[in-house]
């Protein structure tokens, strides 16, 4: 029995803790699957661990978390070099309207931490300063304990740190997070596209939008950014009223955006996320990557 109690109380702790390896072993990698791979793995360990020996589980969790993140993404990295075309994360449901934070300013944050634009900006961070981005800015932990869990000093954890943060600003865009008016643009945005209405889409896009697709080679999708409204507006009026057979429409919230979810038969086909700011479309990722989308559900 003791054994057996002894089992029960790892995969309670463990449990508790879940979530939030997920969340950082998502924001490391920009995969679902392998934040999932990359927490089981974590359980491993947890599982043969000296339990007696570790004074505080939720450290050790996070130290060998981000560790095994910090492996599989320099692994990763060298896979992308070769994707067809642009790459980006693979999507994630989210549900922040109900998400249980205290306030609107919270929810931006929070819908900020998990943005595509923001974890396409991590990608150019090299794997440490990604893992302390993510860490400390994501999650707050203190840099003492970021230096823990990269066995680094603190001193040098603030000088990744800074240097993350810097980039980061530097690079990621502004957002809306007004749900109702972001799923207002989403529903016109759906009309005008699947209208082929060329000047309905134009209203919504701004000026310098652009339109990133994902298909690393296996679907459908542009193999460069189109940039400018017009140049977005005449792409997606076209595709828009290309005959997909037993076509679906539904909205949803993608890495805590506006997002809509075409399905062909039942199964995942597209997804639209949309990156609004000042009331117009700025940037449209298209993503039609079997392997991205296929978990993705109405």
């Amino acid at each position: 029995m003791a054994t057996e109690d002894s089992t029960s109380d790892r995969g309670d702790v463990f449990q508790e803790h879940r979530e939030m390896l997920l969340g950082v072993a998502y924001r490391m990698l920009g995969r679902v699957a392998d934040a999932e791979d990359v927490v089981q793995d974590a359980w491993l360990r947890w599982s043969a661990a000296d339990t007696a020996a570790v004074r505080e589980p939720r450290a050790y969790l996070v130290r060998v978390t981000t560790r095994l993140a910090i492996d599989r993404l320099r692994r990763a990295q060298a896979r992308r070099e070769s994707y067809v075309g642009p790459w980006l994360p693979e999507p994630l449901v989210t549900d922040l309207a109900t998400a249980p934070v205290p306030d609107a300013a919270d929810r931006a944050v929070l819908a900020e931490s998990v943005s595509l634009a923001v974890l396409v900006v991590l990608e150019s961070l090299s794997p440490l300063e990604r893992a302390v981005f993510v860490l400390r800015e994501a999650f707050g932990f203190p840099h003492a304990e970021i230096a823990a869990v990269l066995e680094r000093s603190e001193a040098a954890v603030r000088q990744l740190a800074g240097r993350a943060r810097t980039h980061v600003a530097q690079r990621k865009p502004r957002f809306d997070v007004d749900p109702q008016q972001q799923r207002d643009l989403t529903r016109r945005f759906l009309a005008a596209a699947t209208a082929g209405d060329l000047q309905g889409l134009l209203a919504l896009l701004a000026p310098d939008a652009r339109l990133v697709g994902d298909s690393g080679g296996k679907a459908k999708a542009p193999l460069r950014v189109i940039e400018s409204a017009r140049k977005v507006a005449r792409f997606l009026a076209a595709i828009g009223t290309t005959e997909v057979p037993d076509v679906r429409f539904d909205f949803l919230e993608l890495n805590g955006g506006p997002a809509v979810l075409v399905t062909s038969g039942g199964r995942p086909h597209t997804a639209f996320a949309l990156e609004v700011a000042d009331g117009r479309i700025r940037t449209l990722y298209l993503m039609t990557n079997p392997d991205k989308v296929a978990h993705l559900a109405p």
